[in-house]
This record gives structure tokens, sequence and C-alpha cells, in this order.
């Protein structure tokens, strides 16, 4: 049981025992690629400078939303340079992504989670904002032990919007009801509770456990691969 967000009932582990399948967020979850979001932050920053675009309101956003906030307002001032600004954009934060999985790492313990899974016909699946190839960097061999993996190229909505969830969800065929989004960011938890997930907080990655408590996680634990601690 655990003692971040555990019940003492027993609560937990019938719920988590009757999961048909996990989706996993990657970076922070499943692995760690230590990506300095600062530099891409800063990067896309003085990318989006280049265009002679207001940029006020940007910088609080995250990475993601900044490019895509970013390609609005040239858009709006310069439409013949917006393909050229999201192609330039695209690129530079994956550079950033594939050269921080050069150095990443799969979390002690997971491997062997996701065998354990594969093992009972338990369905899982990965929902992640990095891109293919930095994923397939550290986890080249992921299809493996998971049966569907939607980057950020493979969904026009990424999480924290549920559409993002919902392609793995029917991907693996299973109602939301049956399943949990496992996740260590507050997003995480949110777009699991938005489609009507089991939601799981790991500590392994961007929140703690007050943060995870407060987003409203059902289950807070120390690593994903605790999970098969919950399971009959």
């Amino acid at each position: 049981m655990s003692e971040y967000g555990g019940w003492s009932d027993g609560t937990d582990m019938m719920v988590v025992g009757s999961i048909k399948t996990f989706v996993f967020d990657f970076d922070g979850t499943l692995a760690k690629l230590n990506i300095d979001f600062s530099l891409m932050r800063s990067s896309v920053m003085d990318l989006i400078s280049t265009y002679n675009v207001p940029l006020d309101g940007l910088k609080d956003l995250f990475i993601l939303e900044m490019i895509e906030a970013g390609s609005d307002l040239i858009s709006m001032h310069s439409p013949e340079k917006e393909l050229d600004y999201i192609e330039r954009a695209n690129r530079l934060i994956s550079d950033i992504e594939i050269e921080a999985a050069k150095e990443g790492r799969l979390i002690e313990g997971i491997r062997q989670m996701l065998n354990y899974l594969k093992a009972r016909d338990i369905g899982t699946g990965v929902v992640t904002r990095n891109c293919q190839k930095a994923v397939r960097e550290v986890f080249p061999d992921i299809d493996y032990f998971c049966r569907t993996v939607i980057t950020r190229e493979l969904t026009n909505n990424v999480k924290p919007h549920p559409e993002h969830l919902r392609i793995v969800l029917d991907a693996l065929d299973t109602a939301p009801e049956h399943s949990a989004m496992v996740g260590d960011h507050p997003m995480d938890i949110s777009i699991g509770k938005e489609v009507g997930a089991y939601t799981i907080g790991v500590l392994t990655g961007y929140a703690g456990a007050d943060t995870l408590r407060e987003a409203g996680a059902d289950l807070i634990i120390k690593s994903a691969a605790e999970i098969v601690d919950y399971l009959p």
C-alpha cells in the first residue's frame, strides 16, 4: 500500500487489480531524458523574435503551446513565413530532445514492470509530448512492450488535450473506466480525469506528492515500477 496516496482499506489494490489497460507518460514516468527545457524555451523565443512579432504572453507557455502561439502571431503578421517557422521550430526542439535522449535511460524496474504486464495480457500504451526519435533513442524496443505509442507527431492535439489520450485508448480498444493514466505531471492527471480514467501519479519526475494530490491523482506511488505490487 502506498504511503503517498493509498487507502487503508485496500481500495487501491482492488481498483488497480481490475484495470485492463495502463497508459503511461514517457519522460519522467518510464524514462529520464534530462531535457534542458530552459534552453529549449529560450531557443524558441529567440526564433520567434526573428520574425518581428510581439512576444508578450509567450514566455510562460509550455514549449509546444509557445510554438503554436508563435505560429498564430506569424500567420497574422507574415503569413508567407509561417510554414518556414513551424519547420524550424519543430526541428529545433526535436534536435534538443534527441541529444538529451542519447544520454537518457529507462527508470529502474520499468522494463520488468512492462514485461510483467505483457505476460499478464494487460494492455499498455504511451502518450507523450516527446518526438518519436527521442522516445526510440532511449527505448528502441518499446514496441515489444507497449501496444501503442502516440508521440506528438501522431496527434493533432497533444496532451493536456484529451484527444491525445483518447487516441491511445481507441487503439487499445479499452474504455476509460477500465484504464489508468500514469504520469509524473499534473497534466497527466488532468487528462486522465477528463476522459474518465483512473489516475496514478509517480514521483520519478516533475512533480511531488502534494502537487499530484492537488491535481486529483487517485493513487500516488514512488515509481511506475511499483504498479506490479498492486496487481493480484
